[in-house]
């Protein structure tokens, strides 16, 4: 049966995590990486569609590329930052899902209904980018999600050939408390809630 996270856990995963504008100078390693995506890629999805597909930039040749393609402010966050993930979602994700969705025939769900693919290549690839966040924060790790970026430009800079399309980048490292404001309000659950 599963317990509740303890309350260490809880801030660090949500109360006291904080997105980070700036990182100390302190590498992350191809192994984390590899093991932010070994904790990702369990988050639900529909039919286990998966249509994330990341580009961890952590070279400086990456880095310059994106930077170039992205509002200054965050041009500069990528380059002080460890890595930078562009979070894209393929469009023909549904191909795969013979092999991870085997319980059905999910792929005819799909072929020939360019509003679904989208729909559901936006929705899924957004929870995963959220799941990205989540491992990331569990492995401690810190992360500065943000738009701000020609998606167009990117998609042709980083995913030419493909149907994958971006959706948003991230900053990944060991956040530098020095480079965040306070915490902006998170109002209580009668504000924004509604039980019916």
């Amino acid at each position: 049966m599963t317990q509740p996270l303890d309350n260490a856990a809880l801030d660090q995963l949500f109360r006291t995590a904080r997105t980070y504008n700036g990182y100390l100078d302190k590498p992350v390693t191809t192994e984390q990486l590899d093991a932010i995506w070994e904790l990702m890629k369990y988050g639900p999805t529909s039919a286990n569609c998966l249509p994330a597909r990341l580009v961890w930039c952590v070279s400086q040749e990456a880095k310059e590329k994106l930077a170039a393609l992205s509002m200054p402010a965050n041009a500069e966050k990528i380059m002080s930052a460890p890595a930078t993930v562009i979070i894209g979602m393929d469009l023909e994700y549904y191909e795969n899902l013979p092999e991870l969705f085997p319980h059905a025939d999910a792929r005819s769900w799909f072929v020939g209904n360019d509003a679904l693919i989208h729909a559901t290549a936006f929705r899924n690839s957004t929870l995963q980018g959220a799941y990205f966040i989540l491992a990331a924060r569990a492995l401690g790790l810190d992360t500065g999600p943000m738009s701000g970026f020609a998606n167009d430009a990117v998609d042709a800079a980083f995913f030419a050939g493909t149907k994958v399309k971006s959706n948003f980048i991230s900053t990944l490292g060991y956040g530098d408390p020095a480079s965040i404001f306070e915490r902006s309000p998170r109002p209580g659950f009668g504000r924004f809630n509604t039980i019916a």
